[in-house]
């Protein structure tokens, strides 16, 4: 059994549904070395997520970002937690609602993932910094 562990940090992104696969795989060639096991991801941020979508028409991140906002509208009276702005709790909800962490399957050193397939950053802060992810790879 092979095991691989990498912490990277990602540039900054805009508000917004991003596609970051391609970034995932070229920080982490370890993939490669392992014919069938699991990739996971984790998000080391409460305000940030990571989720698997379509990843050839851009209109889906955009009515990801107008739906989501719908859902978890800034400015809600009820809100306590606004310590950072209109976008703080907000993005903390959205974070949950995602999730911080993803498992794919790994099958002959690529991710086993549909055609269509990519993996989301989902970023919910206005000005957020770099996100950190964590990838954790094993197999055999």
């Amino acid at each position: 059994m092979l095991f691989y562990q990498k912490e990277i940090k990602l540039r900054a992104y805009k508000r917004g549904f991003h596609i970051i696969t391609d970034e995932l795989i070229k920080s982490f060639p370890e993939i490669k070395k392992i014919r069938t096991g699991t990739l996971q991801l984790f998000i080391k941020h409460s305000s940030a997520s990571l989720t698997i979508n379509e990843n050839a028409d851009p209109t889906v991140r955009e009515d990801f970002e107008s739906h989501i906002n719908v859902m978890v509208p800034e400015n809600a009276p009820y809100y306590l937690h606004n310590y950072e702005g209109p976008d703080d709790m907000p993005a903390h909800i959205k974070a949950s609602l995602m999730g911080s962490s993803l498992n794919i399957p790994i099958t002959n050193g690529r991710l086993n993932m549909g055609v269509w397939q990519g993996v989301y950053l989902c970023e919910h802060r206005d000005y957020a910094q770099g996100r950190n992810i964590v990838l954790s790879c094993f197999g055999i």
